[in-house]
């Protein structure tokens, strides 16, 4: 399904000819793949090539929202480091490792909202989920120069780990998700949670059997030490990677003030999303980074995802899958940001698939292809070519 997306999308971009008349750092180049490694790409290819150097740098004279020069501090290290490895292992240029990447672990991503979903609802919703995430609004960021499919496969692993009790495990994924992508937030206070209801309900067991080991055959400590473990292990790479950047920059705000400065992407309590739909529904487009069709596509996305949400619960899935999915939203709908990136910034909550794959079950395999193929076919459209060329990714 990824492959048939993706290959319209590269169609539509040699169609256009759009690549060869924009900046080679913003929206194109001198072939079609160099689209792929634009905006975001762009510096991530500058923190493998040269590493690191945190500075909060006043634009001359600004009156307006960017008030700062854009800087590599922004971005996470974790998808540039591997990046600047397998370059460095195969001989290939920074782009093309980058995209090798991202498209490994677009296939790990895909196995582990497999797992997920097949260990709720059965291997032929597992089936269908990880098509649906391969479609999904936003999803052409997954074979690109972007963090997207590394950060989400961290994400579902730990999620899955966090299901299976294996806390060790799900603690070092969340962990390392934290030096991917800022939104490891939302996984890491769902962990916790988990946590503390695991120990809740360990304590219960403790009051039932005593000093012998549970049924399960965990011992008293050890049933209590491991998730523990996880959660003093979770919030390393996150609180690591602000606290670096922090210490370079003389602020232990810095991250955050660049963010602000820089992107004027900051969290506003929904403001910005309210005043962004205020607009859509009467035509006047009339809020920061406007993109009409990109924003449409951004809008549907949203209203989607929130008519999806009442059906999750009704699946009554693992606390830490509702937690992330709740907070992950929360998080993109409460900053103020560029409108039409909140389909990428939403694939995170894979759990909302769930529902639509139980569904898609009762199907035949027949009509299953049928559907998601035709779902593949104009997602190289709306999920690549609309983002990257129509909008800013």
């Amino acid at each position: 399904m990824k492959l048939i997306g993706f290959c319209v999308f590269m169609y539509l971009l040699d169609s256009s000819g759009d690549f060869r008349r924009k900046n080679p750092r913003f929206g194109g180049g001198a072939h079609t793949w160099d689209v792929l490694a634009t905006w975001d790409g762009w510096w991530y290819q500058q923190i493998a090539a040269h590493g690191y150097h945190p500075a909060l740098i006043p634009v001359p004279g600004a009156t307006g929202l960017i008030t700062l020069e854009g800087n590599s501090a922004a971005f996470f290290p974790l998808y540039p480091a591997l990046m600047r490895l397998v370059s460095s292992c195969t001989g290939l240029g920074l782009l093309g490792a980058g995209l090798v990447v991202s498209v490994a672990a677009s296939f790990a991503a895909a196995l582990a909202v497999y797992a997920v979903t097949a260990r709720i609802s059965g291997r032929r919703a597992g089936l269908a989920a990880a098509g649906l995430w391969a479609v999904w609004p936003g999803s052409g960021m997954e074979w690109s120069g972007y963090s997207e499919s590394l950060y989400i496969a961290l994400a579902a692993w730990a999620c899955y780990a966090v299901m299976r009790r294996n806390w060790f495990t799900a603690g070092l994924l969340t962990c390392a998700a934290g030096l991917t992508r800022p939104t490891a937030t939302a996984l890491i206070a769902a962990l916790t949670l988990a946590v503390l209801v695991e120990l809740l309900r360990h304590r219960r067991a403790v009051h039932r059997w005593g000093d012998s080991p549970a049924p399960d055959g965990t011992g008293r400590w050890d049933a209590a030490l491991r998730p523990l473990a996880a959660v003093v292990i979770a919030p390393i790479g996150l609180a690591g990677y602000l606290g670096w950047v922090g210490y370079r920059l003389g602020d232990y705000g810095g991250y955050f003030k660049l963010q602000d400065g820089a992107w004027a992407h900051t969290f506003d309590y929904g403001r910005h999303t309210i005043k962004v739909f205020a607009s859509l529904m009467v035509g006047h487009y009339d809020y920061l980074y406007a993109y009409p069709f990109e924003d449409v596509i951004a809008g549907g996305t949203v209203l989607l995802a929130l008519l999806v949400l009442p059906l999750l619960f009704r699946l009554r899935p693992p606390l830490v899958l509702t937690v992330h999915t709740l907070l992950t939203i929360a998080l993109v709908l409460g900053s103020q940001q560029i409108f039409g990136n909140v389909c990428r910034y939403l694939l995170p909550a894979f759990p909302l698939l769930i529902p639509c794959a139980t569904a898609m079950r009762r199907l035949g395999t027949p009509a299953l292809c049928t559907v998601l193929t035709i779902a593949a076919l104009a997602s190289g459209s709306y999920a690549g070519y609309v983002l990257f060329e129509v909008g800013i990714p």
